[in-house]
């Protein structure tokens, strides 16, 4: 669908700027959003490396086993079939803190290497446990108390107030988060 949508929209781009004589804003605009593209690009890449360094070195200290230790009843409650896995508690407890610093591109192989071992101990293997699914609603729903790639974002758009973001994103992930959970709980309590 979409190697349909992309070209019809940039041969519509170019014909409407033809055919309304614009040829050279659009030109130009080209030059200059690939230029905003890099920049932005490269900020994050900064952000993104940061963060990722500070999750593998605290991955390699203690640190990871107190937050595990800390999250460990919210783990249990919403991962009961996890039982005592240390290792796919940590990952899941390292996903969790990396969502929570709103670093998304981090959580994201961390997500990823959970449910590779959580598929490792499932059954049946072409469906997903039900820690499996609340954990991709987990993820997905990312609560964050630090929006580093938003501000990050806003930042290098030279937003007057790149911070102002952060009480509406905390309030707009605490309850999809919830949302979410309660949906997920519900589905694998009515729908066996």
């Amino acid at each position: 669908m979409l190697n349909a949508m992309w070209p019809a929209f940039i041969i519509c781009s170019f014909s409407f700027a033809i055919f309304t004589g614009n040829l050279s804003e659009l030109n130009s605009s080209i030059f200059s959003s690939t230029k905003e593209a890099v920049s932005l690009s490269i900020t994050l890449l900064g952000t993104m490396c940061l963060w990722s360094g500070l999750m593998k070195i605290a991955s390699k200290t203690k640190i990871i086993e107190k937050l595990t230790h800390v999250l460990e009843p919210v783990i249990s409650y919403l991962f009961p079939q996890i039982d005592n896995d240390s290792e796919i508690k940590n990952t899941i407890a390292m996903n969790v803190v990396a969502n929570i610093l709103g670093l998304g591109n981090a959580a994201t192989p961390l997500g990823i290497k959970a449910m590779k071992l959580m598929q490792e101990k499932n059954i049946n293997k072409d469906v997903l446990t039900n820690s499996m699914a609340t954990l991709i609603v987990l993820n997905t729903a990312s609560i964050q108390i630090i929006p580093t790639t938003v501000i990050a974002i806003r930042s290098s758009f030279n937003s007057i107030n790149p911070t102002c973001v952060i009480f509406p994103i905390w309030i707009a992930t605490i309850f999809a988060a919830i949302a979410g959970i309660v949906a997920t709980k519900l589905f694998i309590k009515f729908g066996k």
